[in-house]
């Protein structure tokens, strides 16, 4: 369904205005379907953004700080997830070998098996970019950090 289908809406004032509405729409569509599949691993899309960016470091304790500054929303509490996370024992927090004031996050056994099985199960869902070739994907990701390159 097209963008005017989805807003009902006609016409728009200008072709910015409707790709800008086109982004913000997709973009809620894609964290509700999201939302929607992760609930199986009774998870949130901001958690399982908490947990790869602590894979990431490969095993090693990575700070409160720097994985709030590589959230996709970085609105989200980093805090308050990582409790919930911890809760879950997915991952574990300890105090900073280096920065006594500094709480650090690792990701715990539990933690990458259940990554292991969020990832076999993303490729196998619907609602990645099936419906884009590689190059269509390739493009519309320069499109979009060329949006953003605006001051």
């Amino acid at each position: 369904m097209n963008i005017e289908q989805e807003l009902q809406m006609k016409r728009f004032e200008s072709d910015e205005q409707k790709a800008s509405l086109n982004v913000l729409f997709t973009a809620s569509w894609m964290k509700s379907r999201i939302n929607q599949w992760l609930k199986d691993y009774d998870l949130t899309h901001e958690q399982l953004n908490v947990l790869r960016i602590v894979r990431g470091q490969r095993s090693k304790p990575v700070c409160v700080r720097d994985i709030s500054e590589r959230m996709i929303d970085r609105n989200s509490n980093t805090t308050r997830i990582i409790d919930k996370l911890e809760a879950k024992s997915l991952v574990r927090r300890s105090q900073s070998e280096e920065d006594r004031r500094e709480m650090v996050i690792i990701l715990t056994n539990d933690g990458k098996e259940l990554l292991k099985k969020v990832d076999a199960g993303f490729q196998n869902t619907n609602f990645r970019m099936a419906a884009l070739t590689q190059a269509e994907a390739q493009v519309l990701s320069a499109l979009l950090d060329k949006m953003r390159e605006l001051p």
